[in-house]
């Protein structure tokens, strides 16, 4: 799992002797456009149209106990959470950046309650709570503390503010009764894959190496946001090892889809062959929600980049 770069430059305001800004200048990325950002991006990510056994404007993908209804529900709820997570890395003063972790941690925990009270126990956006909530807080962290930055800068503070966390989390993982495992713990376990916390350690290199750069060639060709943003979840399914597949099914149907994906690639992605693959995935009752997740990064990474050139212009 997975730097192109970018030609972002985000402007905030100046640190001056290395310490926070003076309060003078205006930063662009406050704490309240950071969480509207976020909500775009969970609104984006299931209102595009088809996605391969994902919930999307058409269906409910390989899920039946949820629809698109029940995803603007949560996102709805959640849109406060992604604010707070912004002020976590705003107002965090500690020379140790990981320990910012703790503190969202804890944010994170209370945006899960309201995921579940709004969607009455349904998981819709726990793998999203995670990353949009660690980048937003690495957002509202760099906006305070660097006049400029990039989306490389952005997943490379998210990286350093989860440093040690699958360490941690695995932490004695193969001494625990096979009965209490959860299902990232097994898969770590049966195939050594640490899922959506090693691509945050990592620094999100689906992200920044594959899928923005996809999203940007996708628009830059006339593509409309929708079939960009399709084509682009193809790309990040055929590079991420999801790990909700693999949970799900197994291993080997995990690597079959990837394969699928990376060959609609190489073959020439269109949607007809997207909605194919669609009703394929739903008829096996095969989720790739880790690549969801991962094209709700995208897009919010992107967002934050639009947003800038927009205002320099």
């Amino acid at each position: 799992m997975m730097t192109v770069k970018c030609t972002m430059t985000m402007m905030t305001g100046e640190i001056k002797n290395g310490s926070k800004k003076s309060g003078t200048e205006k930063n662009l990325f406050t704490p309240d456009l950071i969480g509207t950002l976020a909500l775009e991006a969970m609104l984006a990510e299931v209102s595009v149209t088809p996605k391969p056994g994902l919930v999307d404007r058409n269906n409910s993908g390989a899920h039946r106990d949820m629809s698109f209804f029940t995803f603007i529900k949560s996102a709805a709820a959640l849109r406060g959470s992604f604010e707070k997570f912004a002020e976590a890395g705003k107002n965090f003063d500690s020379t140790e950046i990981k320990n910012l972790f703790p503190v969202i941690r804890k944010v994170g925990i209370e945006a899960e309650k309201k995921m579940f009270s709004a969607t009455e126990g349904i998981n819709t956006h726990k793998g999203e709570i995670f990353s949009l909530g660690l980048l937003s807080a690495a957002a509202g962290y760099l906006a305070e503390n660097k006049k400029f930055f990039t989306p490389e800068d952005v997943a490379g503070t998210a990286a350093k503010i989860c440093a040690g966390l699958c360490e941690k989390d695995f932490a004695g993982v193969h001494e625990k009764d096979k009965k209490f495992l959860t299902k990232g713990e097994r898969v770590y376990i049966e195939h050594g894959i640490t899922g959506i916390r090693g691509e945050a350690e990592a620094g999100y290199p689906v992200v920044i190496k594959n899928s923005l750069p996809a999203l940007k060639k996708y628009l830059s060709q006339n593509f409309n946001l929708n079939d960009a943003l399709a084509f682009t979840l193809i790309h990040i399914m055929a590079e991420a090892q999801d790990t909700n597949i693999i949970s799900r099914k197994d291993f080997t149907t995990a690597e079959r889809v990837r394969q699928r994906a990376a060959d609609l690639i190489l073959n020439g992605i269109t949607l007809e062959k997207i909605y194919k693959f669609d009703r394929d995935l739903i008829y096996e009752y095969i989720s790739p929600g880790g690549a969801g997740d991962l094209l709700a990064v995208t897009y919010f990474i992107y967002a934050m980049e639009q947003k800038k050139i927009s205002a320099a212009n």
